[in-house]
């Protein structure tokens, strides 16, 4: 397995920035266990440098002149392994070693064909998105309908200046590309992958909750657009003040408490997607996480950032970072023992239960290289340290070559997630 060159810096100037991630690509490049012949970039870069993202687009495709398809986005933030850089400048780029044929470059100049088109084949793709286009979450989900498995994941540019995505494919193998300069603002772009990626290499991705519920999950009895009337049918307003203890005869102390407030909306119940259980006192990736945006006394009715239908399931929820701690943890502690053999070896038992394994690649773990997609509300500041995300990512799946970005929404499935994180792996089959 050869593990995927990559590269991060911050710097106020741009050009000083890319010129330290060239010298760390060229460094890895240049090491046995990595990819020496990469097709494939993904570069994300903070708002910081969004007004310079064709010029850091064409300075990195001239210093890199093997890499013939780029793709990626901006963020507020973004993040390599063990480090995120949040409001500073700041750039990260991974090069992935894959045959031009088991993926595609996308975008709005050249859209990814239609699943069973006779063209390719998608089973899965990297998205990237802008928050901005109409109906966004509708075309997510057409995109999922686009690939074998129906599962997408990625997220939403987000930025205090342009939303810019990257996507240009100089290989030619989508029509349109080859003239196109490569940066893109609204809809969508991004990657599809074929199922078999590499001929030996597959994803694996899984999704983590940052907001634990604090009320019973209810049924949705009624609904008018984005109001919900009626929660197990009883008014939906009563059913709020009740859970949170609050009541409308104190407005300042009722609206501080609703601030604080979100609600998960799900469509299944019983189970997760993956067949999971949900656990008790947490969401499973089912769930959606939505913001409260109003009341409405005159219909009984609270107002969501969504629209919800009738026979949905419902939770009053808050942001927690103790359960988004946990969670992730245990999303990364799925993937290390799903890739890791049932069966070690004396000698690799010995390796991973050392402790430089955490700071270590090892072939056990069978991860070329990883993208994490965060909300920008997450992050060092949520989690109580600087990077301490990445960290917990870092010390569950070893040192790894790992690049994302902190997004306004992040996509999983066929759906739009807030407040939840999206891991992914590269991983080299047995």
């Amino acid at each position: 397995m050869k593990l995927f060159p990559y590269g991060h810096a911050t710097h106020p100037q741009w050009q000083m920035a890319a010129a330290l991630v060239l010298a760390q690509l060229r460094g890895y490049l240049a090491l046995p266990g990595y990819a020496s012949a990469p097709t494939l970039a993904l570069l994300y870069i903070t708002d910081h440098y969004a007004a310079d993202a064709q010029e850091i687009l064409d300075h990195l495709s001239a210093e890199l002149p093997c890499i013939t398809d780029w793709s990626g986005t901006v963020g507020i933030g973004v993040a390599a392994n063990n480090v995120e850089y949040f409001d500073e400048p700041a750039l990260a780029v991974m090069l992935c070693e894959l045959p031009h044929d088991h993926y595609r470059v996308f975008s709005g100049v050249s859209p990814l064909p239609p699943a069973r088109s006779g063209l390719f084949t998608a089973h899965t793709a990297l998205v990237h998105a802008d928050v901005s286009t109409p109906d966004v979450a509708e075309l997510i989900s057409e995109m999922a309908q686009r690939t074998e498995s129906g599962y997408v994941f990625g997220g939403l540019a987000s930025s205090r200046s342009s939303r810019v995505q990257f996507a240009l494919s100089g290989h030619g193998n989508l029509k349109g590309h080859g003239a196109a300069c490569g940066v893109f603002s609204g809809g969508l772009s991004g990657v599809a992958f074929a199922r078999d990626v590499s001929g030996a290499m597959g994803l694996m991705s899984r999704v983590t909750q940052g907001c634990r519920p604090i009320s019973p999950a209810y049924e949705i009895t009624a609904c008018e657009a984005n109001v919900v009337t009626a929660l197990n049918g009883q008014p939906a307003l009563d059913v709020m003040l009740a859970d949170l203890g609050i009541s409308l005869d104190q407005p300042r102390e009722a609206l501080a408490r609703v601030r604080t407030t979100l609600v998960g909306l799900s469509r299944d119940t019983d189970r997760t997607h993956d067949g999971v259980l949900p656990r008790p006192g947490q969401f499973g990736a089912e769930v959606m996480v939505r913001h409260l945006i109003g009341l409405d006394p005159a219909r009984q009715g609270i107002a969501i950032a969504d629209v919800p239908e009738a026979g949905m399931t419902l939770a009053f929820c808050e942001r927690n970072a103790q359960a988004a701690r946990a969670d992730l943890i245990r999303i990364c502690a799925e993937i290390r023992e799903e890739l890791e053999p049932e069966e070690l070896t004396l000698a690799v038992a010995s390796a991973l239960n050392l402790p430089e394994a955490q700071s270590a690649p090892h072939p056990a773990r069978r991860i070329a290289g990883a993208i994490y997609v965060s909300c920008s509300g997450r992050g060092g500041p949520h989690f109580g340290a600087p990077s301490a995300e990445l960290q917990i990512v870092r010390r569950a799946l070893g040192d790894v070559p790992l690049i994302g970005f902190f997004a306004g929404g992040e996509i999983a499935r066929d759906r739009l997630y807030g407040y939840t994180g999206v891991l992914t792996v590269f991983t080299a089959r047995d």
